[in-house]
């Protein structure tokens, strides 16, 4: 029995030694394959970020619409930097995309030579219209893949055209640059943690809510504000993100409307964008210029012939004012988007424009503001909403002294990504009589037209153009 229980012990404590080294054995080669898969991993991640698909590191938000500025333009809200368009099939991630918008619009005026008076793109009545056919081609900077520059180009043609960019008392020779609304290079400077965005060349402002292209706006018609603030400017811009609540903006510039200066002095502008939740967005801008011409271009055939000593400027005569008034002009702009519910956008905007003749002159202040609502009921249809007061005193904006309101109300019919038809009612109101009547010499306080606009786009650009 001892022998036994000697015997048993014996082979227990053998088994206890085998078990211990096969464990001790397993254990080890765990820790080798730990080892290896450790190798593996990072030998795929050297290699993913040689070929450039390793995930890029979080970053604040950089400028909007690929520019140093926020948008569009006029354009209302800040968002964050463009992602390269690697899958547009186009070189180097460039995007290209096509635009038309056109209308068919009848004012129950029926004013004289069919003129819808102060709007912007919307001029026609009973005629079917191209508002807008454009080009816009883009490679935008990607600081987060190692692209610190970028360009873009909008190539703009029919009736909002000759509304960006057919003033000769801002434009001297404004034939040469008609058809670019947009043209201008980005370089993306690293500053800390945030990046400086820094745009060279011409590009749609910022001052006011409302922006160039139809499809990124509430309404089809463009609101009195968007006519009277600056379309575009040329020159530097600057936007830099202090934290993901608060961005600055700033620009030197010609001034407004004007791709060739036409004096020698540099407008700037200074804008802080606010974001204090996701849902709000607040820009605060203010605008110093001099927008008085020191010299006069004279279009062929139109050249005074008792005028001696011309200079030249490509074959174009011109002319240098002795003393020219040097006012300045002061424009306070503020406007705010508020996403209240995931279909309910609610927006508001504020300005006040003061502008002296000369510098010691009595000031001209046009004031006022506009709300907007917009309401998305299903996935292809929405309503919004608009009403807005401008107070032109002095003249600025209209050539009169007095003050306009107008109320729009727009629907949206979305048949596609790419494609969509609005239908508006719009009345403008005036305490003058003002527009345009069927009879010549006769005027009316308002105006009443109904439009419907068709709008297609192509390309890869997402988001706001």
């Amino acid at each position: 029995m001892l022998r036994t229980v000697l015997f048993v012990g014996l082979g227990m404590s053998v088994l206890g030694v085998a078990r211990a080294q096969e464990n001790s054995d397993l254990q080890r080669e765990v820790t080798d394959l730990r080892a290896l898969v450790l190798k593996l991993q990072a030998r795929i991640d050297d290699l993913e970020r040689k070929v450039g698909t390793a995930p890029a590191a979080p970053t604040a938000p950089a400028a909007p619409s690929g520019s140093a500025a926020v948008a569009t333009t006029h354009a209302p809200t800040a968002a964050p930097a463009p992602q390269p368009n690697s899958d547009s099939g186009w070189p180097w991630g460039t995007s290209f995309n096509l635009l038309f918008d056109g209308y068919y619009g009848y004012n129950f005026n029926a004013p004289i030579g069919r003129v819808n008076r102060l709007r912007a793109y919307d001029v026609s009545s009973n005629s079917f219209s191209i508002n807008q056919a454009a080009i816009v081609v883009e490679n935008a900077a990607d600081p987060d893949h190692g692209k610190y520059w970028g360009a873009r180009l909008d190539l703009q043609y029919g009736q909002a055209t000759e509304t960006l960019q057919g003033n000769p008392s801002n434009e001297p020779r404004p034939d040469i640059y008609r058809n670019i609304f947009q043209a201008y290079g980005t370089v993306v400077i690293p500053l800390g943690h945030h990046n400086i965005n820094v745009d060279f060349g011409k590009f749609a402002s910022s001052l006011g809510i409302e922006g160039n292209y139809t499809k990124d706006q509430m309404n089809y018609s463009r609101a009195f504000w968007f006519a009277y603030l600056p379309f575009y400017h040329m020159g530097l811009r600057a936007h830099y993100d202090i934290n993901s609540k608060l961005g600055v903006n700033y620009w030197v510039v010609n001034g407004t409307q004007q791709t060739e200066a036409f004096n020698g002095f540099k407008d700037q502008f200074f804008g802080l964008v606010l974001q204090p939740n996701k849902s709000v967005t607040w820009n605060v801008n203010y605008y110093f210029g001099q927008e008085h011409p020191d010299v006069i271009y004279y279009p062929f055939g139109t050249t005074p012939p008792d005028v001696p000593n011309l200079g030249f400027q490509q074959g174009v005569p011109f002319q240098y004012i002795p003393n020219a008034p040097r006012g300045r002009l002061h424009i306070f702009d503020s406007y705010a988007t508020w996403q209240a519910t995931p279909k309910l956008t609610v927006a508001g905007e504020a300005d006040w424009v003061i502008s002296r003749f000369n510098t010691n002159s009595p000031p001209q202040h046009t004031a006022g503001g506009a709300g907007y609502m917009r309401y998305q009921i299903s996935k292809h249809f929405a309503v919004a909403g608009r009403f807005e007061y401008l107070g032109d005193q002095g003249g600025l904006f209209s050539g009169a002294d007095q003050a306009l309101k107008e109320g729009t109300f727009t629907t949206e019919y979305k048949l596609g990504n790419d494609f969509l038809m609005r239908a508006e009612w719009r009345r403008d109101f005036s305490n003058l009589p003002y527009f345009y009547t069927d009879t010549p010499g006769v005027l009316s306080k308002e105006q009443t037209t109904a439009t419907l606009g068709v709008i297609w786009w192509f390309g890869t650009k997402q988001g706001v153009w």
